[in-house]
């Protein structure tokens, strides 16, 4: 049985090894040198224009080695000034934090992701609060960023008369990722320089990426100009199930959105300003005659909520909200009214004074609400106005819209969407990468940046190579340090709230 079993065991891994496949806890690889011919032939395709090109991206990974010491820097004194005020940033402000890294055996490892905005679907960690709907362009944004910087560095590699053994693509755990298998005697006889020219191909691939998906993010709407049009509205794709704005008189797939409250609506960043102004500003009023008010106001109970607010409808109606207003005697008046028709074929106002107009009395009559919910009137013409009562993050979280209106009707509402969330994975996770991987850290391509750069410009100054061993040590274990406190506590960020 025991010999049966050795029999199987060597039988399985020859199979691997014929394919080129590796097996691990929590550790998948695959490696082939399929694409080795593909790989020579970009190699060596106008070699004074990839001298050029490579050139160039050494500048740039020199440049963001140390920008990116200074940007974790930076981002890791943010992140214990929040920790230690405890006090909430403000809604736009950005801010960076590492969360992950994902270790690959190939040149370099794989940091997942970066945090680019505390309130952004991007930037967020998957199985914590990742949607389900957004996992396949996670997965395919750290894939193809990876794919991209793992290119860099075997093109450059050819480039430089290194033998180029191989590719491969690998799973950790659920996390994808690439690397290129290199000769190293080859890569250790070659200049300071030409190794330099390799180990920043990486991040440079990287920032090109980024910088070609903004590229295409922004200048989406020529793109596809002759199939969508832009600036009309904020097109509804999507309402959740439990979303407020569910309902009869709610919001429906295809609606497109034109206003909200007074704030035009012209595409999806319109809509968000606006729901932010709404939410930061108090609740505006709305313009109603004395004979009206009159007419539509019924008695009723008037008591203060537990946050000191007033409610003044005691019918458990769905259509009645309390208003109040204030006239020349007395400042704290309440009238329980119906809230569509106040608000239909009124104007909005703060005060009284903004009620003024062709000598009629007038007041400008207020939601009176618990605090941070507010009424929203939602235009999407040619339907009747939806009226919003809560926080109006519960409707920016729970309807998706686009900016891109089809000029026909078989053409999709949801290709717009994909191709700018996609993007921006893109450009969060390819720029994940390039920052990252310039840091000088441990087995991180920062680590082989630093060595060569002071190989290159130190050798003359620091004359013992063990002297200048020790100086990179020294940075390496700082930059390692920095990257390591950055990582916890942007964990610790995300998680713990």
């Amino acid at each position: 049985v025991l010999q049966s079993s050795n029999s199987l065991k060597a039988s399985y891994e020859d199979w691997l090894l014929t394919y080129g496949l590796s097996v691990s806890p929590f550790h998948l690889r695959w490696q082939t040198a399929l694409f080795n011919r593909q790989f020579y032939s970009w190699g060596r395709w106008k070699p004074r224009f990839l001298y050029l090109w490579f050139s160039v991206g050494m500048v740039f990974g020199i440049v963001a080695m140390f920008g990116s010491v200074i940007l974790l820097g930076k981002t890791l004194l943010q992140t214990l000034t929040q920790m230690l005020t405890e006090a909430p940033k403000a809604q736009n402000d950005r801010m960076l934090q590492v969360v992950v890294s994902v270790p690959s055996s190939g040149l370099c490892w794989r940091p997942v992701l970066i945090v680019l905005h505390e309130n952004s679907p991007y930037s967020v960690v998957p199985g914590v609060n990742l949607p389900v709907s957004q996992l396949t362009y996670f997965f395919s944004a750290i894939l193809i960023s990876g794919v991209i910087h793992e290119v860099g560095h075997g093109v450059a590699a050819i480039r430089e008369q290194v033998r180029f053994n191989g590719f491969g693509i690998f799973i950790f755990i659920v996390y994808p990722g690439a690397f290129v298998d290199l000769f190293t005697t080859h890569l250790q006889l070659i200049s300071p320089v030409q190794q330099l020219r390799i180990f920043c191909a990486g991040v440079w691939h990287n920032f090109v990426l980024g910088v070609a998906s903004f590229m295409v993010l922004f200048l989406l709407p020529a793109i596809l100009f002759p199939f969508y049009y832009t600036g009309v509205g904020a097109l509804v794709t999507e309402v959740a199930e439990d979303s407020p704005a569910n309902g009869p008189r709610g919001l429906f797939v295809g609606d497109l959105v034109t206003n909200l409250q007074d704030c035009p609506v012209y595409n999806v960043e319109d809509w968000n300003s606006c729901l932010g102004d709404i939410s930061e500003k108090s609740q505006v009023g709305y313009c109603v005659s004395a004979a009206t008010l009159q007419q539509l106001s019924f008695p009723a109970r008037v008591y203060r909520r537990l946050d000191g607010t007033v409610e003044c409808c005691s019918n458990n109606s769905l259509t009645d909200i309390c208003f109040s207003y204030s006239n020349k005697l007395d400042s704290h008046l309440y009238a329980c009214l119906p809230a569509r028709k106040v608000i239909e074929a009124s104007k909005v106002c703060r005060t009284n004074m903004d009620c003024h107009k062709d000598f009629i009395p007038s007041f400008c009559v207020t939601p009176s609400l618990e605090n941070q919910t507010r009424l929203i009137r939602v235009k999407h013409p040619p339907h009747i106005d939806m009226l919003y009562v809560g926080h109006p993050m519960h409707l920016q979280y729970t309807v998706s819209l686009s900016s891109f209106v089809p000029r026909q009707n078989f053409l999709s509402i949801d290709l717009p969407v994909v191709i700018e969330t996609f993007c921006k994975y893109l450009i969060s996770l390819s720029g994940a990468l390039a920052v990252i991987n310039a840091v000088p850290c441990f087995a991180l391509d920062g680590q082989w940046i630093l060595n060569s750069f002071l190989e290159a410009t130190l050798s003359s100054l620091i004359v013992e190579k063990q002297n200048r061993e020790l100086v990179g040590f020294l940075i390496l274990l700082a930059g390692s340090a920095l990257l390591a406190a950055n990582v916890a506590l942007g964990l610790w960020m995300v998680t713990a709230r």
